[in-house]
């Protein structure tokens, strides 16, 4: 397993030696920002600079290719301006699934309201939608089906928010607070665990979540 608190202290040193003063945020999100990170999970990093440029991409890449399990490093990069102004829908999760590393997000809450919230669980709702039916339909892949589940626990945290006010990050946390269980969150820790795809079951059962959600968060 990697350290990851080691790693990010070499990350961050990198990065501020690279660009300086022009650093306005680094921070951890996906599993290693929930505490839930195995030993094929990504390093799931966000990097805001002052404003963003094509060189300033490859002078990026360059310095990840010299940091240790680059394999495993994606995230998000932009520049300020961009993301103070990016879809407020998308700010919503952004925000809470962000741990701070240097910097604060706080700038981003003066932007998002609970319609935003409203949107982005329509927005994933429809989405998920979309794909399950394409994949059940024509691509017939479990993988696919895997990742739908994986993209409906974020639908669900924010449905949580929605009608809670609390943010859970934590994947074992959300379970243990939604009541009566949720049947699309106990399907997506057993196939994270290994369990095996029932396809046709699996696929009727997000569908018509996704369907429920849809119809319950309209407009």
């Amino acid at each position: 397993m990697i350290d990851i608190k080691a790693w990010v202290n070499t990350f961050e040193k990198r990065v501020e030696q690279t660009f300086a003063d022009r650093v306005w945020f680094i921070g951890l999100q996906g599993s290693y920002g929930r505490g839930e990170a195995t030993d094929t999970s990504d390093i799931d990093i966000v990097v805001i600079l002052d404003e963003l440029r094509i060189n300033d991409l490859k002078v990026y890449r360059d310095m990840l290719d010299t940091m240790p399990h680059r394999e495993l490093v994606c995230g998000f990069v932009s520049g300020k301006e961009e993301l103070l102004n990016w879809e407020t829908s998308d700010l919503f999760q952004f925000y809470y699934d962000t741990t701070p590393i240097k910097g604060s997000l706080d700038l981003l809450l003066e932007r998002i309201d609970k319609q935003d919230v409203k949107r982005a669980i329509r927005i994933g709702a429809c989405n998920i939608y979309h794909a399950c039916v394409h994949n059940f339909v024509h691509e017939k892949s479990n993988d696919i089906l895997c990742s739908l589940f994986k993209q409906a626990v974020f639908v669900i945290q924010a449905v949580y928010f929605y009608e809670t006010e609390k943010y859970i990050k934590s994947k074992v946390e959300l379970r243990k607070a939604i009541n009566p269980p949720s049947a699309v969150l106990e399907t997506e820790r057993g196939l994270k665990n290994g369990g095996s795809v029932r396809f046709e079951e699996m696929s009727t059962l997000l569908l018509n979540w996704a369907k429920a959600v849809i119809v319950g968060y309209k407009e």
